[in-house]
């Protein structure tokens, strides 16, 4: 089947992240909650990439040799790192005015990657292959998450990784992501997140088995109002969590 039959784009939600593109970089604008939780992010992802493929993280390019996907890039907060890191890297995002953004700021910071306006379903329609692929707050802006995820499954070598973070849906969720970044704090634009939207760490082990994969490990995002900071937790997944699978080899 064409990837043109099967788009799990939802055009209202990437209009959301196209009237932000310029901020990307701005960490103090409308990505702030990002720029926040990056540090956190980035603990994790190195580490699961560094224990599946067995990479010293305190070499100078711990990921040389390793062909890494960031779909849903946006301005390249995830892509660049890797990129530093030694990996061939991939960003791709659906929402056409991003790439230019991070292209440019990939060219400032003296980086090569290969930025892409393109979906999740266009580059497995095209044969693409990549050793890991970051799935990062993507799942909860799809129209079909289990077809998006299968399409993620298709791009990924046997034996490759996936890490796929996303919202839990509880109250808590709501107080803190809709209520407090949107309406409160007014980190981001009121409607960023559909609360309906949002997907619990069951749900999402279940759609990563039924996608065919593996799903080996579940952490929590956990936001610190006292010390202003996020943390990974084993056990608090209340609300922003993430998920390592593997693709069997």
């Amino acid at each position: 089947m064409s990837s043109a039959a099967i788009n799990t784009v939802d055009d209202s939600e990437i209009a959301k992240f196209e009237a932000m593109a310029a901020e990307w970089w701005d960490p103090n604008g409308k990505f702030k909650p990002l720029h926040m939780l990056n540090p956190c992010r980035l603990d994790y992802i190195t580490a699961q990439i560094a224990a599946e493929f067995g990479c010293d993280l305190k070499t100078q390019a711990p990921f040389a040799g390793l062909r890494i996907l960031d779909i849903g890039c946006g301005g390249g907060l995830l892509s660049e790192p890797m990129a530093r890191l030694g990996a061939d890297v991939v960003g791709a995002d659906a929402a056409e005015r991003n790439i230019p953004v991070a292209q440019l700021h990939a060219e400032q910071s003296g980086l090569t990657i290969d930025y892409r306006h393109t979906t999740a379903e266009a580059l497995a329609e095209a044969g693409e292959q990549f050793d890991a692929v970051l799935n990062m707050e993507v799942v909860e802006h799809v129209a079909d998450p289990l077809i998006y995820l299968t399409a993620c499954r298709q791009l990924m070598k046997p034996g490759g990784l996936m890490v796929c973070s996303t919202l839990n849906r509880n109250p808590k969720s709501f107080a803190m992501a809709i209520l407090g970044a949107e309406w409160v704090m007014r980190w981001l634009p009121k409607g960023t997140h559909d609360w309906s939207k949002f997907i619990t760490p069951d749900e999402l082990f279940d759609l990563l088995r039924r996608a065919g994969l593996d799903p080996v490990d579940k952490t929590g995002f956990v936001f610190n109002p006292l010390s202003w900071n996020w943390s990974l937790s084993d056990r608090d997944l209340s609300c922003n969590y993430t998920t390592t699978s593997v693709k069997p080899a």
